[in-house]
């Protein structure tokens, strides 16, 4: 699958899959998505200090990235899934690390070059296992219980399949009570299948240049 990297308004890059006609971040600004929707509005809300972290769609890493950078004191256990990860070649083109030193961009590289189904400290305190896998045939059960989910998925108009009740029922599964889950997804229908599985739905307003996104809670 031919991916393309292109500049985002804020600077950042994302990856362009022409074969799909779709993003893997917002153009209006790849890194101001993710802090706004997986950030502001994902880690940073969780008030555990240790924190089981499940996202769907590893992709370029930069949602792994900004986790580590903004985790505060916080534990977290990264697990992520991909079935179709970057090549080396890709990944060190990517220009996300460049504002910070250059330990940041080791650490953004080590996330990447780390192997997958291992468990990898990335920094003390952070735990990285990248899973090479189909969310939909994969057993979520053989992890551990999730505080929360990024569901980072490919926009329901490409990738229906992954956003179906059958997904949302497994990951609703796999989490705790009063877990998190938040997407920049705002469709009305994806929001009725999250509740029907068991979360408390909130839209919230988006990232620049979207005017709304999805944030959860699992009831208690």
């Amino acid at each position: 699958m031919k991916r393309i990297i292109e500049l985002t308004e804020d600077g950042s890059h994302t990856l362009y899959l022409p074969e799909l006609d779709e993003h893997f971040h917002s153009v209006h600004g790849a890194v101001q998505e993710s802090m706004h929707v997986f950030i502001n509005n994902g880690v940073n809300r969780c008030q555990q200090t240790e924190i089981h972290l499940l996202e769907v769609g590893f992709g370029t890493g930069l949602n792994a990235l900004l986790t580590l950078l903004h985790r505060k004191e916080k534990v977290i256990h990264y697990y992520s899934l991909e079935k179709y990860p970057l090549t080396e070649e890709e990944f060190c083109q990517l220009n996300y690390a460049q504002n910070y030193s250059s330990e940041t961009q080791a650490l953004f590289l080590l996330m990447h070059k780390s192997r997958w189904e291992q468990q990898i400290e990335i920094t003390p305190g952070f735990e990285l296992t990248k899973l090479n896998c189909d969310l939909r045939t994969f057993d979520l059960s053989d992890l551990p219980a999730f505080d929360l989910v990024y569901f980072d998925a490919f926009a329901p108009g490409k990738q229906a399949d992954m956003w179906t009740d059958a997904i949302f029922q497994k990951i609703s599964r796999q989490c705790k009570p009063g877990a998190i889950i938040t997407t920049y997804c705002a469709k009305g229908d994806i929001r009725r299948l999250l509740q029907k599985n068991g979360f408390a739905m909130q839209r919230l307003p988006g990232p620049p240049g979207k005017r709304e996104m999805l944030y959860g809670e699992k009831d208690h």
